[in-house]
């Protein structure tokens, strides 16, 4: 809970002042953009952010196992304006954490079976889910900003 509430306010920081064309630009043509790590993050904040909620919500549910990036390429998330998308993103997260910060601690401990393959239904506690969501966002924070320190190099050379 440490990292989850500060992650929008870390992407408006690095992103502050950045041009539409600069968002939407990778640092090199293999590479994501700032848009796109968005929308990945909007795509992550949908699956595990949702088994969050479903998990604080049911008791002992069972799923079919979502990949973040199946689920994204099922999106038209890439094709949104940064701020739009930004916007949409941090209101998720506001309603996430209204649910998750009032829990008791026990509750972390919920869990959900998720079918992760044939045979394979796997114990999953909502701890897992936002351990795995936390540690996702740090990698893609650093990768913003690489590449917003990459373009401020770019401009003084």
């Amino acid at each position: 809970m440490a990292i989850l509430p500060e992650t929008p306010g870390r992407i408006a920081a690095l992103t502050e002042g950045l041009t539409p064309v600069e968002l939407r630009t990778p640092p090199e043509p293999a590479n994501w953009s700032i848009n796109e790590i968005l929308a990945h993050l909007r795509a992550c904040h949908d699956v595990l952010g949702g088994s969050m909620l479903r998990i604080a919500a049911e008791d002992r549910p069972t799923w079919r196992r979502l990949s973040p990036r199946a689920w994204m390429r099922k999106t038209d998330y890439p094709t949104w304006e940064f701020a739009q998308a930004f916007d949409v993103f941090s209101k998720q997260r506001a309603d996430l954490l209204a649910v998750l910060e009032p829990l008791p601690r026990a509750d972390w401990e919920r869990t959900a079976i998720v079918i992760e393959g044939p045979g394979k239904a796997l114990p999953r506690s909502l701890r897992y889910y936002g351990d795995w969501m936390a540690g996702h966002e740090l990698v893609h924070l650093d990768q913003i900003a690489q590449i917003v320190s990459a373009r401020g190099a770019e401009g003084a050379a």
